[in-house]
């Protein structure tokens, strides 16, 4: 059952998680604004102030030319003297030679025959003197910019000097109308970040506010014991895994419910069987229907003897879970252990029509003599209980890699494939031929997986090629393997 908002209160709401989210967006977004209008300001002033500079210097040097190529033919400046139109014609004519109409803008300002002064050979003013000697200004103002000079040559001869005026001149009013600009087109950007940074800023705030808000009300229902609901995995983030490992998590609690309940119940099970024989038989012997014999004695002594084995089971088992199991480990050759079991218990495999068989070779581990023999038992009795006779039990023993290796495999009955993970379930017993004939209680293999876990090793199921069952039980090799070790252990 998936989580849904059925409430208004259950409504995602701007947590403070979002509103810093939204805060630091909107003020990333507006410091870049303004870092990147200080740095372009900086950079287009400075730059347009260069450009001038070389606008104006290459129109002095044009002008220059020209007044040097008409000193030559005149030998004198006394005709600009006499006709300062003139002066103002020649320099239309180099300046802007292609335009009907005077350029506008800044250029016209550049161009403007006001903007020069002309010196004779001797420094004297010949045009524009009110540029070398500017009316008086205010003294708090900053003195205005000198004239740049280039020199006015015919042939190898000195015959004058062009001044003009640099481009700071005009920077006054030119930044004045620049930062305008700029601030207009500061403002418009400040304000189309802050409608961006809002929308986005607020769109993610509702979006995490609202997988938060299903992912702290599917946490809130699981804490009260609602192992039911999932959370939507749509996408590929951090957030839909994190929604992924939260599903993954109820389903784990809801399977370990169920299995408690399972659990709880087959125990419940379990117990009531052999309770039920023993009040039956008590109350047949008070009631006098039977009579209080050895004989009798020893059939309530069997149900008492099966009682304190299921109880022992579930004992061992707990202590499992709670990594409490006593064990100590120590270095021991696993073919002495295995095959003295074995060998102990052939007979009693040949009374049930089994055939032992043997293939084994020495390997050096680290385990508990006593859970060791206590796993071989619960083998054993898993193959004496579920094995038709006649029939075969084959033991192999060998090393692999670092791992000892043992296969433990029967003949017929076998078990289907799709029950084979759950042959070491707790109380589990499959409807087939390996049912409850034996009356065992359904704990063997769990205590068998058990052990051998603890021991470091592990405990597989699969199908046997004899038309049985297979077990592969795989234990860490010991590294050291020198002579006197494996003396020490045998």
């Amino acid at each position: 059952m998936f989580l849904s908002l059925s409430s208004r209160r259950d409504w995602p709401r701007l947590s403070r998680l979002s509103f810093k989210l939204f805060a630091i967006i909107l003020l990333t977004n507006v410091l870049i604004s303004g870092l990147v209008f200080v740095f372009v300001s900086r950079s287009l002033d400075q730059g347009f102030v260069n450009y001038l500079e070389r606008s104006q210097t290459t129109r002095a040097e044009t002008l220059a030319n020209a007044l040097g190529e008409q000193w030559a033919s005149r030998g004198s400046w006394q005709w600009l003297r006499d006709n300062p139109r003139a002066w103002q014609s020649l320099v239309r004519s180099q300046l802007w030679p292609s335009e009907r109409r005077p350029p506008s803008g800044i250029d016209r300002e550049l161009s403007d025959a006001r903007g020069y002064v002309l010196l004779d050979e001797l420094s004297n003013p010949v045009i524009g003197e009110p540029l070398l000697n500017p009316p008086p200004r205010d003294p708090d103002m900053p003195p205005p910019p000198e004239p740049h000079f280039v020199p006015i040559r015919s042939g190898d001869r000195l015959v004058g000097q062009l001044g003009y005026l640099p481009p700071e001149r005009l920077m006054a009013r030119m930044d004045q109308i620049f930062l305008e600009r700029q601030q207009r087109s500061l403002m418009i950007i400040v304000g189309s970040l802050f409608l961006a940074s809002l929308l986005l800023a607020g769109g993610l705030a509702w979006w995490l506010g609202r997988r938060a808000r299903y992912m702290t009300l599917a946490t809130r229902r699981l804490t009260l014991g609602d192992y039911s609901v999932r959370l939507s995995e749509r996408g590929r983030d951090e957030l839909s895994r994190l929604s992924a490992d939260f599903n993954q998590l109820a389903e784990t609690l809801e399977a370990n419910r169920r299995a408690r309940q399972h659990w709880v119940a087959d125990i419940a099970h379990e117990l009531r069987t052999p309770l039920a024989v023993l009040r039956g038989e008590i109350e047949a012997m008070q009631d006098g229907v039977r009579a209080l014999t050895p004989d009798n004695l020893g059939s309530l002594q069997q149900e008492v003897d099966q009682l304190g084995h299921l109880v022992e089971d579930l004992r061992l088992l707990a202590q499992s879970d709670a990594g409490a199991l006593d064990m100590h480990l120590v270095p021991l050759d696993l073919e002495e252990s295995l095959v003295q079991r074995l060998e102990d218990s052939r007979l009693r495999l040949e009374s049930h029509g089994l055939e032992l068989s043997l293939e084994t070779q020495s390997a050096l581990v680290r385990a508990d003599s006593q859970r060791l023999r206590q796993l071989w038992d619960n083998l054993l009795s898993n193959t004496l209980a579920y094995t038709d006779s006649p029939g075969k039990l084959r033991v192999t023993l060998r090393r692999r890699r670092q791992q000892a290796e043992v296969i433990w495999e029967d003949t017929a009955p076998g078990v289907p494939e799709a029950e084979l993970p759950r042959l070491t379930e707790r109380l589990y017993r499959i409807e087939a031929s390996r049912n409850r004939r034996s009356g065992g209680s359904g704990l063997g293999l769990s205590i068998a997986s058990a052990l051998i876990e603890a021991q470091g090793g592990t405990l597989v199921p699969s199908t046997s090629p004899l038309g049985g069952l297979r077990w592969t039980l795989s234990f860490p090799l010991e590294m050291a393997t020198t002579p006197s070790v494996m003396e020490l252990a045998r």
